[in-house]
């Protein structure tokens, strides 16, 4: 059996790497493609496009890069059609995968898609492209199959969300450390254009609170000097490709709106939640985005659990105010709501499921 997987982000990555294992441990034999990043490489997939040269934020990112990205698409089609796969597996990452759905349907090729994209957010009439050119979508928020199939009438399926036990699994291995001062965890963001307009503004706060350590989240994709321009001489920490850890000493977070914020509260760790983009972005956002929440926390439990902070209200005032609240008396609750969300999202055999499903349909 042949499969070829497109990712192009560090969360598909991720969950790539655990699809590509489970196909291997099912059958030694098959015989794997990928667009993705080193943990699917190191599972065992031929690599053929880094997501490092994929992943552009935003539409003037998309616009500046466009014919970079139309070269990637050509690239990619003529790669399958000389792979010649049984499956296609599209993790994510719409505006790519899409466009490589319809020309493969057309080519008569099977097409699975796993990670829905935020189509109930905004770009609802995806759903059309999705009900044509994919032959299975696999959802991993539980609101996602309501809203596939009572709205759109289109099965998906949902066997839980992959975070729950890669979390479980890493956190076994992570003892609590005792430090001189409680930590501060700051995750920035996995791309280096919301690194450059979030850090420093959440970096204003630390002479405040002068009782804790302030960490930052490195990841090993964003080089040490993107974090070392904007932390300056202040005497912070950057840990790298170890943010499960950092979240599990952390007596709280400052987190960008994204996957993070799920991780964030799957670890257990109370976060405010910063979102900042450029003026151009934000403004195609308020007219086309129609959700109550931008954090994954808050739109699965549909409630405000965790603080969101937009654009000007991303501040020193505010993030002083909020992060006093969750040190202190909304800790509580934060973690009592964590609980009824890793409930809702705990499945058992996710990936084995998936590739079952997959090879049998």
């Amino acid at each position: 059996m042949k499969y070829y997987i497109i990712a192009g982000e560090p969360s598909g990555d991720i969950y790539g790497s655990r699809l590509i294992k489970e196909i291997l441990q099912q059958n030694p034999k098959a015989k794997i493609r990928c667009w993705g990043g080193d943990l699917m490489k190191n599972s065992g997939g031929e690599l053929v496009m880094h997501y490092k040269d994929l992943a552009f934020m935003g539409f003037l990112e998309v616009l500046k890069n466009i014919f970079k990205i139309l070269k990637n698409l050509s690239f990619c089609k003529k790669d399958i059609l000389k792979f010649k796969p049984d499956k296609l597996i599209f993790i994510d990452y719409p505006g790519f995968n899409l466009r490589i759905a319809k020309w493969a349907k057309k080519k008569s090729f099977n097409n699975y898609f796993y990670i829905s994209p935020q189509i109930w957010a905004w770009k609802e009439n995806r759903v059309k492209s999705i009900k044509r050119y994919i032959n299975q979508m696999y959802v991993i928020l539980p609101f996602e199959k309501e809203f596939y199939e009572k709205k759109h009438n289109y099965n998906v399926q949902y066997f839980g969300h992959p975070l729950v036990n890669i979390i479980d699994e890493s956190l076994k291995s992570f003892k609590k450390k005792n430090k001189k001062k409680p930590i501060i965890a700051i995750l920035p963001g996995s791309r280096k254009q919301e690194i450059n307009l979030i850090l420093d503004k959440i970096l204003d706060i630390t002479n405040d609170f002068e009782e804790y350590e302030f960490v930052v989240a490195g990841l090993n994709h964003i080089k040490k000097e993107t974090y070392d321009k904007l932390i300056k001489n202040k005497n912070i920490r950057v840990v790298f490709n170890q943010t499960y850890e950092l979240l599990n000493n952390s007596k709280a977070a400052i987190v960008t709106s994204g996957t993070a914020t799920l991780e964030t509260a799957l670890v257990g760790t109370p976060q405010i939640v910063c979102y900042v983009t450029n003026s151009f972005n934000m403004f195609l956002a308020r007219l086309f985005v129609k959700i109550n929440f931008i954090s994954l926390v808050n739109l699965i439990l549909n409630k405000e659990t965790v603080k969101e902070l937009i654009q000007s209200d991303v501040n020193q005032k505010n993030i002083k105010s909020e992060l006093k609240q969750i040190l202190t008396v909304k800790e509580i609750s934060i973690k009592k709501d964590y609980k009824n969300l890793k409930k809702l999202l705990r499945g058992e055999n996710i990936e084995s499921k998936i590739v079952n499903h997959i090879n049998n349909n």
